[in-house]
């Protein structure tokens, strides 16, 4: 028998029985190689996309722990004024700080947060109160280590009214 162009005869044999030509189409040689490729490459792409959702995981995860943080710190300086003298001359005298004039348990406090929180020294808490109105404000700042400079610090706010 003569071979075409595209196509080839084989011999197939089985147990016992006679041999039977087959016509294999050349065109088709090498599919399953390609079909092999392109799932392993469907398989990369699905792996890829896991580790890229791992790593969201782990920097949102980082995010929340420095935001409970921040969160636990600004409350931890409310405590200590509730039982410290709340009367607004000395929670000022005390407390306030941020700006230049800091007192000694702001001074305390704020070396905890330094302690704890990254970029906290670049950006110091503020803590801010109000004679009248006896309104504290604590501003907790960070910056983790893994966020460009040009980025903001995060922030985490606490109002209370301390009497």
């Amino acid at each position: 028998m003569k071979a075409h162009a595209h196509s080839m005869i084989a011999v197939a044999r089985q147990q016992g029985s006679q041999p039977q030509l087959r016509i294999l189409n050349r065109s088709q040689t090498g599919s399953m190689l390609l079909e092999s490729f392109i799932a392993i490459l469907i398989f990369s792409m699905g792996i890829l996309a896991i580790v890229g959702m791992q790593a969201s995981a782990v920097k949102n995860s980082t995010d929340a722990r420095y935001r409970s943080e921040a969160s636990l710190l600004a409350n931890e300086l409310i405590g200590r004024m509730w039982v410290s003298n709340r009367t607004p001359a000395t929670l000022q005298t005390d407390f306030q700080g941020g700006g230049g004039t800091d007192g000694a348990a702001y001074t305390a406090w704020y070396a905890t947060v330094q302690t704890t929180l990254p970029g906290a020294a670049a950006n110091p808490p503020t803590v801010t109160i109000d004679p009248v109105t006896s309104l504290v404000t604590v501003a907790v700042l960070w910056k983790a280590p893994s966020e460009p400079a040009a980025d903001p610090a995060h922030r985490f706010s606490l109002i209370a009214q301390v009497r």
